[in-house]
């Protein structure tokens, strides 16, 4: 999936206008693939926040009835400097990647796919998917390791129950329930569901940022309303979460992480650290499609034999997709 940025942050506040260092980012419609493609909402990156943690990205999609958005078709495409995890409520989706990983993740599981130095993948919603409904979100890799080897991991975690809720960590350790998937930077992720009415606390890492979509019902943070399809954002310091349903319960990811504490340069699906090195990524992509034929330099040295920086796939796949124009401007770093 591609980054653009999303609409400015608004913050949560008391009615005497007493704030509680409680950010709420709201979404932005973004097509996905281009302007016929389905659409996602858009949390993260945004121009004041890029990072909760090292989280840098998060899509958020559905319910949509695929015979009306044509489902996801998610051509061949490249990344760099990251991990890509995709987590789903309703349907199915096909991952293969230029690593030789060929994987579905359906709700309850998880994909994971690191980039590090070089891939490519595709994603696309099966023919039995009726309904497709989920998130996908990007991890950015801590600069001592974004050049390692691409790899690729699934886990189904066991969900932990309580009075009213249910809860599934997929990455990191909450609640006692702890995922053995692969982290580079202390991480958090999970979903939890609340019934009607339900009322939980959850003791968190001060040294966490976390952030919080509610995916649908209602809900408060410590007891301040958190509107559907948007991201509450609360920095370090906070040893608990106070999460309580409305009538109609809720369904919530909840992500978060130490602060990457290293500025990114982030651009399509490419995470780096200068914009020469986007530029290069860009060009050793156009050219190892046939796109763009030429001659690259600049591409950071991983130490490793990346004659295919992004790698090969079987043939009779759907064509590559190509990259966009580059903007006129430099591409800041953030975080």
């Amino acid at each position: 999936m591609s980054n653009t940025e999303v609409a400015p942050q608004e913050i949560l506040c008391e009615t005497d206008g007493t704030c509680a260092g409680v950010e709420l980012l709201v979404p932005r419609q973004v097509p996905l693939g281009g302007p016929r493609a389905m659409d996602v909402r858009r949390t993260l990156p945004q121009r004041q926040r890029s990072l909760i943690g090292a989280w840098c990205f998060l899509d958020h999609y559905g319910p949509d009835q695929i015979g009306e958005s044509g489902g996801m078709k998610v051509p061949r495409h490249p990344h760099t400097g990251l991990q890509t995890v995709s987590w789903l409520f309703t349907g199915e989706i096909e991952h293969r990647d230029s690593a030789g990983f060929h994987a579905a993740v359906r709700p309850g599981e998880v994909n994971l796919m690191t980039a590090g130095r070089g891939i490519s993948h595709s994603e696309y919603s099966t023919p039995d998917t009726t309904v497709l409904h989920g998130a996908q979100l990007w991890v950015a890799l801590p600069d001592t390791v974004r050049h390692m080897p691409p790899t690729f991991e699934h886990y189904r975690p066991e969900p932990v129950s309580g009075n009213g809720w249910t809860l599934r960590v997929f990455l990191g350790a909450l609640a006692g329930s702890v995922s053995p998937v692969a982290t580079h930077t202390p991480l958090l992720g999970a979903e939890l569901l609340l019934d009607a009415g339900a009322e939980l606390t959850l003791d968190t890492d001060t040294s966490f940022e976390h952030g919080l979509l509610l995916d649908s019902g209602t809900l408060t943070l410590d007891g301040h309303a958190v509107p559907t399809d948007h991201l509450a954002y609360l920095p370090t310091g906070h040893g608990s979460l106070t999460l309580a349903a409305g009538s109609d319960g809720a369904r919530v990811l909840l992500i978060g992480g130490e602060p990457l504490g290293e500025q990114i340069v982030m651009w399509w699906n490419f995470v780096g650290r200068s914009h020469e090195e986007i530029v290069a990524y860009r060009a050793r992509w156009q050219a190892e499609i046939g796109a763009e034929p030429g001659p690259v330099t600049g591409v950071p040295d991983s130490g490793e034999d990346t004659a295919l920086l992004f790698g090969s796939f079987p043939p009779g796949q759907p064509a590559a997709l190509p990259a966009p124009a580059l903007p006129n401007a430099r591409i800041r770093p953030r975080g």
